[in-house]
């Protein structure tokens, strides 16, 4: 199950962040300081941690709008594709055809799980969970206050495991629950027998025991088609881990000193103490087996000591040390007396070991990060869906591109998803990934459009582009405008199709920008021309564009001598010369008016107007004649909401010969005019105004 895309509601300051999509399996979400950033990722954290979070309405619920609490409300919903494997495996277990593709799991502040197909709501009319099940656990036994304190604890979590559980439809975990909760529970008994708390301990057990096996003996019965493909769905829901404390460990330790600050309550525990008994813990190290062994004089003593050392490090490197596709190391462990050093060598660069202390305050960063991210996953990499909440804050901004590098192994093998206001951590080479969070006045509410976004978040992706543009040796001096954002994902989703099967796409040091319209390119492109870069502006053919493109050749370029800029016309670029011509006309009628259809479903269903009365008639431009057809049927259009099914489609799209009818040619042709513009030699190209 691949996770496609997710909605966050009535959570904290979110009153409905609106679908987010993911088009890639790194995913950036850009947004100020208290904008939502982090209420977005622990919402969907909740949904399957690694480990139990349940929602908390009384702390987690919108401020302002007690009255309206309910723990039926849906705080998550996430959407799946479905595998072939799966859809075969789930109709198996359905006994009926399921053509399904996508499945939607949803979760409210009770912990119930729900799943709806949404191609066929019809399916599986049956109720979830049996009456049965939720009257056993709505009796399950708390344990009085006159138990032992431990017990107490671990009983309350017994239940709580075991309701939850049930909520989420999890039966087989319920069928296999019962002997895992009494071992557990007998482990806790008050020492010394005292009574009343030995009696209420072992009546609990009793008690808790008969209604665990009264819900087997339930679960023992025939469930229905839907209860059985509901508990597979749910077993098969990836991992959420959720990372928003980054503790550097810097290699030393001494191994006295913690030991004291660990048994004395009195003395808290520092950010680097927890890091490195964490890495004690994965590398399979006692801290007290090290100390007392550095206390013995014995040859034999010693020996074991430093063969356990070295053997720690060999299995620290084997499951962290290159695990990410970045330069390997190998990490060695060795001790004087009570201190404890951390040494790394790396593999690549033929310079031994070196203590961790002495490395680069980046490679500390992200040696103590996989650890973390190896600690909090108990070592369940693959498959798991990472979320990260603003990384690499005190990274250099070189530590930063570094960091970025990174995020893409992790995203080789996990779905991620990072926030952050950092303009070094947004890769404007990979638009699909942007996501832009906005506080409105009805709550934060995220959107791929990037020239939509607030003054705040707009700064920070023209801090990106800028610091950029002056790192040439980085990204390039040449810069390609474009109108909007949807001008731009698809000028950047078709070059890539391209060059995938080795044909010409864009230069390959060319950075695509959008710039919120045509009048907006005249004042971007002057102003990367002032700052001596090459720039090349592509305007719709339509009035709008040919005004804004004459204003930027004549009245701007003009003034920069020896400037190396010039502009193309849309039209011109596709062959349609002196014709009108927007991005839509890349495109083929049938195929537009096809997504058109598609992305107003809804809304025309709503109006009471059927989707063939979407339809265009002559000739010319789409644009204008799909705005005179939605005049004439008295519904708005919305040309974005087009954009994003074109956008996912060519994203997905896995070859030139798959793309919509006569697409290939256009975007041949719109590809070799833009190479064309920037010049085709190996030489600094200077770009002349396209007459």
């Amino acid at each position: 199950m691949q996770l496609t895309s997710f909605r966050v509601q009535k959570f904290r300051n979110i009153e409905d962040s609106g679908e987010v999509e993911l088009l890639d399996v790194l995913t950036c979400v850009v947004g100020k300081n208290q904008a939502g950033k982090s209420a977005l990722l622990r919402a969907l954290h909740k949904f399957n941690p690694h480990r139990p979070a349940p929602y908390d309405m009384r702390r987690e619920w919108p401020r302002g709008q007690r009255t309206d609490r309910n723990a039926k409300q849906v705080v998550c919903e996430v959407h799946f594709a479905l595998s072939p494997e799966e859809v075969k495996t789930l109709t198996e277990i359905a006994g009926q055809d399921l053509s399904a593709e996508v499945v939607v799991v949803t979760k409210d502040y009770a912990g119930n799980f729900e799943i709806k197909f949404p191609t066929d709501p019809t399916l599986f009319p049956n109720a979830l969970h049996p009456n049965a099940i939720d009257s056993i656990c709505q009796t399950l036994l708390r344990p009085t206050e006159e138990v032992g304190a431990n017990f107490l604890t671990v009983a309350m979590k017994c239940v709580q495991e075991t309701t939850q559980c049930a909520r989420e439809g999890r039966f087989e975990k319920l069928t296999n629950i019962r002997d895992q909760h009494v071992a557990a529970l007998q482990e806790q008994f008050t020492e010394g027998n005292p009574e009343p708390q030995h009696s209420n301990e072992n009546q609990f057990i009793a008690d808790y025991t008969e209604k665990l096996t009264e819900i087997e003996t339930t679960l023992g019965e025939e469930l229905t088609p839907y209860q059985k493909v509901h508990a597979i769905i749910v077993s098969k829901l990836p991992t959420f881990i959720y990372m928003d404390d980054y503790k550097t460990f810097h290699g030393r330790a001494d191994l006295a000193g913690l030991k004291e600050r660990h048994d004395n309550n009195k003395l808290p525990l520092s950010e680097e103490d927890e890091t490195f008994l964490m890495i004690l813990q994965l590398a399979g190290l006692d801290l007290d087996d090290l100390i007392t062994q550095g206390k013995s004089k014995e040859q034999d003593v010693i020996h074991d000591r430093q063969i356990d050392l070295q053997d720690a490090g060999t299995t620290l490197t084997n499951v962290v040390a290159g695990r990410w596709g970045q330069n390997d190391y190998r990490v060695q462990f060795r001790v004087d007396g009570q201190v404890f050093f951390t040494e790394i060598e790396e593999t690549n660069k033929n310079i031994g070991m070196i203590p961790l202390e002495e490395q680069s305050k980046g490679f500390q960063w992200f040696f103590s990060f996989d650890l973390h991210f190896m600690h909090d996953s108990d070592g369940t990499f693959e498959g798991c869906v990472l979320l990260l909440d603003e990384p690499g804050l005190h990274l250099h901004p070189g530590g930063q591109e570094d960091l970025l590098e990174r995020l893409d192994a992790y995203a080789k093998k996990n779905t991620l998803i990072y926030t952050t206001h950092l303009p070094f951590l947004i890769d404007l080479r990979e638009p699909e990934r942007i996501k832009v969070i906005n506080q409105t006045e009805s709550g934060a509410v995220v959107s791929d459009d990037l020239g939509g976004t607030q003054a705040d978040e707009r700064l920070t992706l023209q801090a990106a582009l800028g610091m950029r543009a002056k790192q040439s040796y980085l990204v390039s001096e040449q810069n390609l405008l474009v109108e909007g954002v949807h001008d731009y994902w698809i000028v950047v989703a078709l070059s890539n199709i391209f060059e995938r099967e080795g044909h010409a796409g864009l230069p390959e040091d060319v950075l695509v920008t959008a710039a919120g319209g045509a009048s907006e390119i005249v004042p971007t492109a002057t102003f990367m021309i002032g700052q001596g870069l090459s720039v090349v502006a592509l305007f719709d053919s339509d009035s709008a564009g040919k005004e804004a493109e004459e204003k930027l050749r004549k009245k701007w370029i003009t003034r920069y001598k020896d400037a190396r800029a010039g502009t193309l016309l849309l039209g011109d670029a596709l062959g349609m010369s002196g014709k009108e011509a927007t991005i839509e006309d890349l495109f083929g009628d049938a195929y537009y008016i096809g997504k058109v259809r598609e992305s107003h479903e809804l809304k025309l269903k709503s109006r009471g107007v059927a989707s063939a009365a979407v339809a265009l008639i002559g000739s010319g431009p789409i644009l204008p004649r799909l705005h005179q057809c939605f005049e004439e049927i008295k519904v708005d259009f919305n040309k974005g909401s087009v954009g994003k099914l074109i956008r996912r489609d060519l994203v997905r799209c896995q070859g030139v010969d798959k793309l919509p009818p006569g697409v290939a040619k256009k975007g041949e042709a719109l590809l070799t005019a833009v190479r064309a513009a920037f010049g085709t030699s190996g030489e600094q190209p200077v770009v002349a105004p396209i007459k």
